[in-house]
């Protein structure tokens, strides 16, 4: 079960706190509402919602883009420390007691990517083949994350857009009506600047932090299902333990390089 990054959360929460108190502490609890404005609303998030609509490939790809947000606020599964201390004793296990007694430790594989890759190990299926497998699957599940990454990218995009076209759909209103309707210059100047700023929150607020959230676990998941794929080749190779050992180490250092550069 995946658990909730509570960080993600508050920092979400934080952001919308902050435009909140900016609004209130210049003219009071009372003004956010007329921060609330319907048409700019259709505008700014329909027009930007629709026009990312036009770059997906289905239906099922647009809603599971929409769908993958509360991924940026759960917990992506176990770290390397955790999956390499796996990797480790599942070693010596094998090593110890040969690669039939792994199967009495699946039920306590929480990784499915990894015990899909004990599973294949036990049954003594073909290391390249297993590589083959493990190796795809890898690779569609990193496409399926930059389908999602990509969509909150265009979102955030396209949501600043929407709000410029607003705002001149506003001042166009408010230039026609200056000289006969006084009254309709306040709602239309209304909608010109709203719009920005909705489209200013929608990118700063939701999109850019929500990709850079996902690309972030993603690239975490890529190195965790990197570090299990040759985990699981050594243990099936009957490798020395603390061999799996010294390339579990050596394939954190080189996650780590490159995370830092």
């Amino acid at each position: 079960m995946k658990r909730w990054n509570i960080s993600a959360i508050s920092g979400f929460v934080c952001c919308f706190g902050m435009i909140v108190m900016g609004i209130a502490t210049n003219g009071g609890i009372g003004t956010i509402l007329n921060f609330i404005h319907i048409p700019s609303m259709l505008v700014t998030f329909g027009g930007a919602l629709f026009a990312v609509m036009v770059t997906s490939d289905s239906y099922r790809d647009y809603f599971e883009g929409l769908a993958s947000l509360m991924k940026a606020f759960r917990r992506r599964g176990a770290d390397l420390d955790d999956i390499g201390e796996e990797i480790f004793a599942l070693s010596t296990i094998a090593r110890k007691d040969g690669l039939l007694s792994l199967e009495e430790r699946m039920d306590s594989i929480e990784d499915p990517f990894m015990k899909k890759g004990i599973r294949l190990t036990v049954d003594g299926t073909d290391p390249e083949l297993i590589k083959d497998i493990l190796e795809t699957e890898m690779l569609n599940h990193i496409e399926e994350e930059k389908k999602h990454i990509r969509f909150w990218q265009d979102l955030g995009m396209y949501g600043p857009a929407w709000g410029m076209v607003g705002t001149l759909l506003g001042l166009i209103n408010m230039m026609k009506s200056m000289g006969s309707d006084p009254a309709a210059v306040g709602q239309n100047m209304s909608l010109a600047l709203l719009t920005t700023l909705y489209g200013s929150v929608l990118a700063n607020w939701l999109c850019i932090p929500v990709a850079a959230k996902l690309k972030k676990d993603s690239l975490a998941e890529e190195s965790q299902m990197g570090l299990i794929i040759e985990g699981v080749l050594s243990i099936q190779a009957g490798e020395n333990p603390m061999v799996v050992k010294e390339k579990i180490r050596a394939f954190r250092n080189d996650w780590e390089e490159n995370k830092a550069a």
